[in-house]
Order: structure tokens, then C-alpha cells, then sequence
């Protein structure tokens, strides 16, 4: 039976480059290879086809020569694929056989270190300016302090597993193709308990609730991630535990509103401290402070408080606080109050007047 033509075989163009043959050998191995396909003759033959037209074509020389001669240029026929060349093979396909049939590169599964865990932890704005200590409660497994984490009763009722010998994969042929997969009876781990364990019932792991201790500088920002080494959920077979990310949501504040290391707040100030200018007393994060306004401030005008902002993490100094004063127009007025501004716009050629004309007056000053 005559070969077919490897670019077709591959489904590239005579042109094709190195990375778009092993791109197109990758989808043909994972479609036809025999452990996907059990029992069926025609997808191992497609898939001895398709590694050998690879072994043809990303081969440089051997290339120029197939182009040249057909495959009549390949020392009178290609007698099929060389088997070294599966090391080739295992780097075009990365972790497929892994992913799809439950094979790798290790030899077999030990100890494994644990997940991860998320805990989303609240704070209110001040405890994210000035830092705090406090105690969270997590939900995790931990390695059976019975066993050691290996599942078993005691040490004698461990054995090396009968299917794999204690290499936790065990490998068969397909065909031209020997693959190697985990072993079913141990699950990789290389070897068999007899009595599990009482306490874990032989899962290696318990699950319990701890009350650990957490440490949030100063200045830290909302989304902020707290890692606690090792305080996962515990490792298996033994091995060593994940990390514990603490993420935090800093609840918003009436007052103050955060732009990295600086704070904004909005003070309102009276017409007469605008005109005539005053000492403010301002509130901060880090108590009161003295803010002075000149005469003839307008409304709207921003002031900085230097290093009255929020603490830099991990460096020193902190940030400013930014001051937006904003004139308020009483809304009621005595009658000394109201006599006093009727002077006011008189002494500024307006016409004397009460009422409404008198307010429109004021509202046209301080704008």
C-alpha cells in the first residue's frame, strides 16, 4: 500500500514552518492516540502516520530530501518511526499525555503540598489607615497528627503496591506505542494500606477550624492580599500545607475619600470666614488639625495638609490630606444677622432691600 503524502497526512503547506508542523502533529496526536482510542486499528494507524510524517518533516535534512525525491529519498523507503525519536515527540507534546490519559513525566505520586485557601476578611476604613491585630476563624484540613498524613493505621500496614511495584505508574504497549499511566490500584502513590488509619479513616487529613492570628499594617488599601505562609489546607500524603491569602474589603468612610496615599474631605466654612479669613479646626485620620484660610477664600478651593494622608506601605512618611472648603449660605437669618448683611450691600452700592431681593444679592456675592 502506497504512503500518503506527509504534508497531507499533517494537513500544511509544503511551506509550512517548523511551528505550524508540530502545531498540526499536536491536534493529530491527541485526536488518534490509541489510549483515546481503545480497540480501533484505524486511529492507531493514523496516529503511527501522523508521527512519522512529524519525524519526517521537522527534521531539516530529512525534510529537503522528501521534498527533493518523494519518499524514495528516504534511504528506499522509511521504514517507519524510530523509536528515540519518542523523546522528540514528548517535547512537541508538552503535557497532553498528562492532561488527557493520565500519564507524566513523573515516575510516581509522593507527598503533595496543599491547596490554597481565600478568606475575605472586612475592616473599617480607620483599621486600614492605622493598621490592626486581630483573630480570624478557618475552615481547613490539616495533616492526621495519627498517621503522619500517610493514611495508615501504623507503619506495618503500609506495603508497596502489588500491580506497580511501588512506582506508582504502570505502562503498556498499543500497537508500536508503550504508554505510561497512573496506577489504578494505588492512584500513583506507590503503595497500599492495609488498616487505615482510625482517626482520618485513612485520608491522610482532618478537617478542623483554627483561630489564627492576622496582622494588618497601616495603609493597607482595598483588595489588599495578606499571605500566611502555610496556614492551607495541609498537604497530602504528608507533604508540606498551601498558604492562606486573607483578602480585604475596607468599608467606605462618611467623611473621607482615599486616592492612594492621599485622603479628600469637603469642609463647609461660613461667608464670613471666607471674607474676612479664620483657623479652622479640621478633622483627620490622625485627630484634628489646624487649617488656616486667608481672606477672600472662594468656594471650592482645596487645601493640603502635609502628611496628614494615609501611611505608605513599606516605606516611610505618609501621605496629604486634601481640604476642599465649601462657603455655606444660611438658610434663616436673625434679625441682627440680616441687618448686618443689608449693611453689608449697601456699603457695596446695591440697593437696600429685604426679602427675596436681598437673598438673590448674597447668592450673587458668594458665587
Amino acid at each position: 500500500m502506497s504512503k500518503r503524502d506527509y504534508y497531507e497526512v499533517l494537513g500544511v503547506q509544503r511551506d509550512a514552518d517548523l511551528g505550524v508542523v508540530k502545531k498540526a502533529y499536536r491536534r493529530l496526536a491527541v485526536r488518534f492516540h490509541p489510549d483515546r482510542n481503545p480497540d480501533n486499528p484505524e486511529a492507531e494507524e493514523r496516529f503511527k502516520e501522523a508521527a512519522e510524517a512529524y519525524q519526517v518533516l521537522s527534521d531539516q535534512e530529512q525534510r529537503q530530501r522528501y521534498d527533493a525525491y518523494g519518499h524514495a529519498g528516504l534511504g528506499g523507503g522509511f521504514g517507519g518511526i524510530n523509536p528515540d525519536a519518542f523523546t522528540d515527540f514528548n517535547d512537541v507534546l508538552g503535557n497532553i499525555f498528562a492532561d488527557f490519559f493520565g500519564g507524566g513525566r513523573r515516575s510516581r505520586t509522593g507527598p503533595g503540598q496543599g491547596d490554597d485557601l481565600r478568606f475575605d476578611m472586612e475592616i473599617d476604613f480607620l483599621e486600614s489607615i492605622h493598621g490592626m491585630e486581630t483573630t480570624i476563624r478557618v475552615p481547613r484540613t490539616e495533616t492526621c497528627a495519627a498517621c503522619g498524613g500517610n493514611g495508615a493505621a501504623s507503619a506495618a500496614d503500609v506495603t508497596s503496591c502489588s500491580t506497580c511495584g511501588g512506582a506508582g505508574q504502570v505502562r503498556y504497549s498499543q500497537g508500536f506505542f508503550s504508554v505510561s499511566r497512573t496506577c489504578p490500584t494505588c492512584r500513583g502513590q506507590g503503595r497500599q494500606v492495609k488498616r487505615p488509619c482510625p482517626a482520618c479513616s485513612g485520608q491522610g487529613r482532618v478537617r478542623k477550624e483554627r483561630g489564627l492570628s492576622v496582622r494588618i499594617p497601616a495603609g493597607v488599601s482595598n483588595g489588599a492580599r495578606l499571605r500566611l505562609a502555610g496556614e492551607g489546607e495541609g498537604g497530602v500524603g504528608g507533604g508540606p500545607p498551601g498558604d492562606l491569602y486573607v483578602v480585604l474589603q475596607v468599608r467606605e468612610h462618611p467623611d473621607f475619600q482615599r486616592d492612594g496615599d492621599n485622603l479628600f474631605c469637603m469642609v463647609p466654612i461660613t461667608f464670613s470666614q471666607a471674607a474676612l479669613g479664620a483657623d479652622l479646626k479640621v478633622p483627620t485620620v490622625h485627630g484634628a488639625s489646624i487649617l488656616t484660610i486667608p481672606a477672600g477664600t472662594q468656594s471650592g478651593r482645596t487645601f493640603r495638609l502635609k502628611g496628614q494622608g494615609v501611611p505608605r506601605l513599606g516605606r516611610q512618611g505618609r501621605g496629604d490630606q486634601m481640604v476642599t472648603v465649601h462657603v455655606e449660605t444660611p438658610r434663616r437669618l436673625g434679625k441682627r444677622s440680616r441687618a448686618l448683611l443689608e449693611e453689608l450691600a449697601a456699603a457695596e452700592g446695591a440697593p437696600r432691600a429685604s426679602g427675596p431681593g436681598l437673598f438673590a444679592r448674597v447668592r450673587d456675592l458668594l458665587s
